[in-house]
């Protein structure tokens, strides 16, 4: 398998996201693609290299398949305002030519079937579980509640900051919105990025992993959770709905802090 990626161009930071960078000259893609003469080719995302990646390939009649794993509509809503509607818009035109568009479970496949796209395969996710699986807590007075990931406003991570219940608050991650809130929260521990066995541990250590996002379209951190033993509270929302076992493995309400006393 050989990927084409951003490392490979010269880039530019991704407007209110630094850490993610994407490609100014995407036009080299092409004789990229004609050098590695592939089988099969899988458009990633719908960024600078997937859209000129589609335009070159429609313009050869070459068969191609996408994916379409994140709610880029919803984040540029969250950002800019635009209507939602018209973000669906943009990508029921991107993956129209697609034999087959990828998408992460069967409630984010009925989701987009609502929004117009078609031609969608439930595509699965696992996790690592060599590095995440269960271990000894540390002894502990007060429970000890995880979050894991980017600290930005799509992730509704006020919603668990805010939260009236028992317990330490621990944030795992980083992001634009992280100074804002650890002023406002300096009660919950800010841990920033963690790889590897240190964040393994800190799953495992954990009593409830809280995922208070409202617009993941699966959320691969409560996989890891599970696999650590750590019972996942969350909304009853697309992602959650097809990870989490109410009552199992996790519980799932309207009412984040009946989820996380729950789980």
């Amino acid at each position: 398998v050989d990927v084409i990626h951003p490392g490979q161009f010269s880039t530019m930071a991704l407007p209110s996201y630094p850490e993610i960078r994407i490609a100014r000259d995407p036009w080299r893609m092409g004789a990229m693609i004609e050098a590695l003469r592939p089988d099969t080719i899988h458009i990633a995302t719908e960024g600078p290299l997937g859209l000129w990646a589609r335009q070159w390939l429609g313009r050869r009649l070459i068969p191609y398949t996408t994916s379409l794993h994140t709610k880029f509509p919803e984040y540029v809503a969250e950002r800019t305002r635009l209507p939602v509607g018209l973000g669906y818009r943009y990508l029921r035109w991107f993956h129209r030519p697609a034999l087959h568009t990828l998408c992460t479970t069967e409630s984010h496949r009925r989701e987009l079937e609502q929004w117009g796209l078609r031609h969608l395969v439930v595509w699965g996710r696992g996790v690592d579980t060599d590095l995440f699986g269960p271990r000894a807590r540390r002894p502990r007075r007060r429970p000890r509640l995880l979050y894991v990931g980017r600290v930005a406003p799509e992730k509704n991570l006020e919603a668990f900051l805010r939260l009236d219940v028992p317990g330490d608050k621990i944030v795992v991650g980083a992001g634009r919105a992280r100074a804002a809130l650890e002023a406002r929260f300096p009660d919950a521990v800010w841990l920033g990025y963690l790889r590897g066995e240190a964040l393994a541990a800190e799953y495992a250590d954990a009593d409830v992993f809280v995922f208070p996002s409202l617009t993941d379209t699966f959320g691969l951190v409560m996989l890891e959770a599970l696999a650590s033993g750590t019972p996942v509270a969350a909304y009853p929302v697309t992602g959650p709905l097809d990870v989490v076992l109410h009552g199992v493995t996790g519980m799932l309400s309207d009412d984040l802090g009946a989820a996380v006393r729950g789980a």
